[in-house]
């Protein structure tokens, strides 16, 4: 049971301002393991070491949810507040905004946010500010491990020369290695504790201690070389994706010129037991990994005056996606004689893939944006996004879905969410457009 079923919200929020009240108390015993960037990949990283009996200190400047953290009420939806009670009663997971904890810990995790800009470029700048608390309070022996995603040469070009600042001296005093988050929200079959971690450090010495040191609370650790290698691995692993996806969206295009069904195609394909592996079409890229990452990989490539082609080409299908559907539905009302502007269009979905509430990047925010350009009337449901204000937009989810069913001139689905009942859906619908291929008007 969640926290705030069993206490009530109104005792969580009381105890939430206590803790915000305390949050400059230091941490009384020493904990092994400081993880700063306390979000998506920070706090499962920080749950799997402290279930494995290390006592954890989760620092981020957000002193609202660190305050929720020290009740054990959890704000990431992998994260059941279930698991993160006995931890903090246990004393084994905490969290601050006080980054003077830092020396006495063994260990130090850095899984801030890495964006891009407004110019596509890649923002540094959580990176460097977690360093630069790092660097005063460097202590010798302890062991720091970048897992945010990023281009390679960071590891050894941005964070090494900072940490010698200190007067330590890398491979000897202290050790620096990178290692890849693979979290993928949703998924309950891989874990951070199962998943198996690659591990590139600075030096041989760096990989062996960061290894020694996750190998207590993940299952399989995966060194390679250096970190620049550590930090390709996960370009490859989500520039492959991404490519692959835009692939098979420029293949739907394809079939749609042809007046060829793309989804039986790549089911068809699919039969083949050995060389071919099966993506599917959709709306476009969401989420914080596959838009954003393969742009680091390009940007690195420009500054060695080398085109990253397919990630450019990728990039361009995958972003013209939104586009593609939200002319699927003009053409759609078209048939029946109605115009875009002024009719009332229903978005199934607001989250950028099915059962979790992350709106990052989703390409359903693309379209409702698209659609409201053009002068449609614009409502969403999603029963995991209650309400968002994103892209210019401040939206509320409908509270009726069968209401808004029957009186949407078109719905559009762009989530598959697990909630829907597709055949009510396919039924009730005047008109209806499936970027999922998940109803049985498509």
């Amino acid at each position: 049971m969640k926290v705030k079923e069993a206490m009530g919200l109104l005792t969580v929020q009381i105890c939430i301002k206590m803790a915000i009240a305390t949050m400059s108390i230091k941490i009384s015993n020493r904990r092994r393991m400081a993880v700063i960037g306390m979000g998506y990949v920070g706090l499962p990283l920080g749950v799997t070491f402290a279930e494995s009996g290390i006592s954890v200190v989760g620092i981020d400047v957000n002193a609202s949810k660190m305050a929720r953290l020290n009740v054990g009420d959890s704000y990431i939806e992998d994260i059941e507040s279930s698991r993160l009670i006995p931890l903090v009663e246990q004393g084994l997971l905490a969290g601050s905004t006080d980054f003077d904890l830092l020396p006495s810990v063994e260990a130090i995790s850095i899984c801030v946010p890495t964006p891009l800009s407004k110019t596509r470029d890649p923002d540094m700048s959580y990176v460097v500010s977690a360093t630069e608390q790092i660097v005063p309070r460097l202590s010798k022996g302890q062991v720091i491990v970048l897992e945010s995603t990023t281009y390679p040469g960071t590891t050894r070009d941005v964070i090494l020369p900072a940490l010698e600042k200190s007067g330590l001296k890398v491979g000897k005093d202290f050790y620096l290695a990178y290692s890849p988050e693979r979290v993928d929200p949703g998924r309950e079959d891989f874990t951070t504790k199962n998943t198996p971690k690659v591990l590139g450090g600075v030096t041989p010495a760096c990989v062996e201690k960061a290894k020694t040191f996750y190998e207590k609370a993940i299952d399989t650790v995966v060194p390679v070389s250096s970190p620049e290698t550590a930090e390709m691995v996960k370009l490859l692993e989500n520039t492959f994706r991404a490519v692959n996806i835009g692939l098979v969206n420029e293949v739907l295009l394809m079939c749609e010129k042809l007046g060829v069904d793309a989804w039986e195609v790549i089911d068809a394909a699919a039969t083949k037991p050995f060389g071919f592996m099966k993506f599917t079409p959709g709306p476009g890229l969401g989420g914080h990994c596959i838009p954003i990452d393969p742009h680091y990989l390009s940007w690195k490539l420009k500054t060695l005056n080398y085109t990253a082609r397919f990630i450019e080409l990728a990039s361009e299908v995958n972003t013209s996606m939104p586009e593609h559907w939200v002319k699927k539905v003009q053409d759609e009302l078209n048939e029946y004689s109605k115009a875009l502007k002024g009719s009332k269009i229903l978005v199934l979905g607001a989250a950028y893939k099915k059962d979790i509430s992350d709106v990052r990047e989703s390409p359903a925010l693309d379209i409702m944006s698209l659609l409201l350009e053009k002068g449609s009337l614009v409502e969403y449901h999603d029963p995991h996004v209650p309400s968002f204000k994103e892209h210019g937009m401040e939206m509320e989810s409908v509270n009726d879905l069968d209401k808004a069913l029957g009186e949407a001139d078109c719905v559009v689905v762009v989530t598959d969410h697990s909630f829907y009942d597709w055949d009510e859906i396919s039924s009730r619908s005047k008109l209806l457009v499936d970027t999922r291929h998940v109803t049985w008007r498509v």
